[in-house]
């Protein structure tokens, strides 16, 4: 079993940065954030292949980018010029397949750790 335990977030003003971070318990192939709106679905924010490559998703390109410290087993997201629709709870996932099998949007990650506040204020 690996433990997945997320910190960082908080609230900011629009235009404002923050940064995730995300620690798994053991090396992991593909580290993942995905978040949630009130009253909305999950989605995919950013996911990284312990090999380097990277998925991010249409709404957060350009100002979002997730990295990994694979010394430390930690995933990061830093989330730039935020807008208020970036507010959500945020959530990090981790899995042992590779992204290209879990970028899937009906796959469903094995490790998931707590949420956190991004609260975004216009």
């Amino acid at each position: 079993e690996v433990e997945v335990v997320v910190s960082g977030g908080g609230s900011v003003q629009t235009g404002g940065s923050l940064r995730l971070s995300c620690t798994a318990s053991a090396n992991i192939r593909t580290m993942a954030w995905f978040r949630q709106a009130p009253g909305k679905e999950r989605e995919g924010v950013a996911g990284q292949d312990s090999d380097g490559e990277t998925d991010h998703s249409d709404s957060v390109k350009g100002r979002f980018t997730i990295s990994r410290d694979s010394a430390k087993n930690t995933a990061y997201l830093q989330m730039n010029s935020l807008k208020p629709e970036d507010t959500a709870i945020y959530y990090c996932a981790a899995d042992s397949r590779p992204l290209w099998v879990v970028r899937d949007p009906e796959y469903d990650y094995k490790y998931w750790g707590q949420g956190t506040q991004v609260t975004v204020s216009s």
